[in-house]
């Protein structure tokens, strides 16, 4: 199975691409996309949009996983974070992809054991748990990975005690 996990942003939104064979688990590729905040609203999202259909179309996964937003204190900030979102998952269904969801608690529980695990703590366990020789950057790379491995963990469990 691939994951195709995804940090939501518009300036910044993190990917990450696991394969989920066997249980082993591959990354495939992990980035970001960027917008400038000097583009207006509209471009931001469809250069969004663009990049994450390429993205879907290269790798060609079979589920979608996306961070349910933290709720920002600066509410246009998370407006506009939250348009941004919107167009990443009406890609993704727009491309026939399952869409799982999972707030920052839940993905930290996933991987480290604990729901308030810090950035370090999360980037150290996803570089050992994958296999790989350096931490991702930026930190919205990595933390699109945690989100596809978050996913990879709880299909696994899922499978495990057949629970469906």
């Amino acid at each position: 199975m691939r994951i195709l996990g995804i940090d939501p942003g518009i300036a910044i939104m993190g990917y990450g691409v696991i394969e989920f064979k066997e249980n082993k688990i591959k990354v495939l590729e992990n980035g970001v996309v960027t917008t400038s905040s000097k583009t207006k609203t509209g471009k931001r999202l469809e250069l969004l949009y663009d990049n994450l259909h390429e993205i879907i179309e290269e790798f060609k996964p079979d589920e979608f996983a996306i961070e349910e937003l933290f709720f920002n204190s600066n509410v246009k900030t998370a407006i506009i974070v939250g348009h941004a979102r919107g167009i990443q998952v009406l890609c993704a269904q727009q491309k026939g992809l399952p869409i799982y969801e999972y707030t920052p608690l839940q993905i930290k529980q996933a991987i480290t054991g604990y729901g308030r695990a810090s950035k370090s703590q999360m980037q150290l366990t996803i570089t050992q748990l994958l296999n790989l020789k350096a931490i991702p950057k930026p930190d919205d790379a990595a933390d699109a990975l945690s989100v596809a491995l978050c996913h990879a963990l709880s299909q696994r469990f899922k499978e495990r005690y057949r629970l469906n």
